[in-house]
């Protein structure tokens, strides 16, 4: 593997994370949200920089000085980056890359090109009912500094924070945005046990709408019933008490983002599970959530609060990220 580059210089983020990229203060922790794009070059490269740690230390990443691509680089791809924002430290917390696929670029074979194209086979009616509505989402990192409970409050709400930012964008996309979907991601030295536990898990309590995407490497459990006996009669809230446990006993945990995407709403669809090969061969989970079916405690906190703002405020904010936001 390749060092991994210096920091950016703090200046040179802060001429980036300005009041033209504020996108809004988190609920708790007291961090703030951006919204950039490829012209923030040093914003980029310290994204990139903090990913490939979080994710080497994981037992991901991608073995370069940094961890960049076309998609976060060339805007003809569209992709954005949400930002979270450390004010008191200078420091960027953790951050999600993002696409109004809307506006996907599409290739011969008529399969849009996003980040996960290589991983999932879209079905003509996901390309039809799904995708013109849907925010896509990827590469999610909180980096490591603040994955730790030294860093308190900022670390304990950082997940929590970046649902923040990705309610914002679906509200001020309220008319294109009905959807989000993303992979979450279980590292190759997670136990297998548990691993395919929380994937039959998944597909007992998410699996209604598998077929709008096809895995292109999946990953099946070998032996199903081992597992579906211990979920069998009961629903997702006791079901979810017993994953937990029994997860618990093999000494690790649910892994964090799995976990916070599992509880967001009841009618969440998990597509399946596959080998991602370009990047350190881990396990990717396809999931896909509907804005509406948030579960109310979830909805007060990330939505209610960002339209209580008012219509009047978040129509200057959608004028001031338009370009920023949207091809």
């Amino acid at each position: 593997m390749k060092p991994i580059i210096e920091p950016v210089d703090r200046e040179a983020l802060l001429a980036e994370l300005n009041e033209k990229t504020f996108l809004r203060k988190t609920n708790r922790a007291g961090n703030e949200l951006y919204v950039v794009g490829p012209e923030s070059v040093q914003v980029i490269r310290e994204i990139g920089r903090l990913r490939e740690i979080a994710f080497r230390t994981d037992g991901g990443g991608t073995g370069k000085e940094l961890d960049i691509d076309e998609f976060d680089t060339n805007p003809a791809y569209g992709y954005k980056q949400l930002v979270l924002w450390d004010p008191q430290a200078r420091e960027i917390i953790g951050g999600y890359r993002f696409c109004l696929c809307d506006q996907a670029v599409f290739d011969r074979f008529g399969q849009p090109i996003l980040t996960s194209s290589h991983m999932f086979e879209f079905s003509k009616k996901f390309l039809k009912d799904y995708l013109p509505y849907t925010l896509e989402l990827g590469r999610s990192f909180v980096q490591v500094e603040y994955q730790s409970s030294k860093a308190g409050a900022k670390a304990l709400f950082a997940l929590d924070n970046l649902f923040d930012g990705i309610a914002a964008i679906g509200i001020l996309y309220n008319r294109r945005i009905k959807y989000f979907f993303g992979k979450a991601t279980i590292y190759r030295g997670y136990p297998t046990e548990a691993r395919e536990m929380i994937m039959v898990f998944l597909r007992k309590y998410f699996g209604r709408h598998s077929r709008l995407i096809r895995i292109r490497k999946e990953v099946k459990v070998e032996h199903p019933h081992r597992y579906s006996k211990l979920f069998k009669g009961l629903d997702f809230k006791e079901g979810y008490k017993v994953l937990k446990a029994e997860i618990t006993k093999m000494g690790v945990f649910i892994p964090p983002l799995v976990n916070t995407y599992m509880n967001l709403s009841p009618t969440m669809d998990y597509f399946g599970t596959g080998i991602n090969d370009e990047f350190g061969d881990v396990y990717d989970s396809g999931l896909m959530i509907n804005f509406e079916d948030l579960y109310p405690e979830k909805r007060q906190r990330h939505l209610d609060s960002f339209l209580a703002l008012g219509w009047q405020h978040l129509r200057k904010l959608l004028r001031r990220l338009q370009n920023r936001v949207s091809r």
